[in-house]
């Protein structure tokens, strides 16, 4: 998990009701003296879809538990991001390895403007109104973790103004 997400996970009780993405499955292979050994490794996204997410990793000599693997990793990792109408609260770029990526807050109707794997992210944790653009990299676990970094670099506009020592109307309104 990435450092900046240790300190904001959150526990969340057994009744929440999380849906997992699969985000992509790679085949890995390790040359031995006696031949090749095949592996899988799997990302997954959970998220509520209303502002709480988690990525996990696994890997395994089958698909199917590398799955598992991932989506329970995910479940321990779960942190909130601040969602504001439906959309993010501001524009906001970051960077992961090789993986560069851009996102902006849209108008009400205008839909997850994304690519696959960061559309997977964004719409895991309740975003439905979002311009996105991915720089760089497309290699999916960096581009999960460079929009993940995103989303907790954001500030809700109440966190905004308590930071500042001023009225919410004075954040929209200068």
């Amino acid at each position: 998990m990435l450092k900046i997400a240790q300190n904001k996970r959150v526990r969340v009780s057994a009744d929440i009701d999380l849906k997992d993405r699969l985000v992509g499955v790679q085949r890995v292979v390790k040359v031995t003296k006696g031949g090749r050994a095949f592996g899988f490794s799997a990302i997954v996204v959970v998220g509520d879809e209303k502002n709480i997410i988690g990525i996990g990793l696994g890997k395994s000599k089958d698909v199917s538990t590398a799955i598992q693997k991932a989506i329970e990793s995910a479940k321990k990792n779960l942190v909130r991001v601040p969602i504001y109408k439906g959309t993010i609260p501001h524009e906001q770029a970051s960077k992961f390895s090789g993986s560069e990526v851009l996102i902006k807050p849209a108008s009400n109707g205008t839909g997850v403007k994304a690519g696959g794997a960061m559309r997977a992210v964004l719409e895991s944790a309740g975003v439905k109104d979002v311009l996105a653009k991915s720089k760089g990299s497309s290699n999916p676990h960096n581009l999960v973790k460079a929009t993940l970094k995103a989303l907790l670099e954001l500030r809700d506009p109440i966190t905004v103004a308590s930071q500042r020592g001023i009225t919410l109307d004075k954040v929209f309104n200068g």
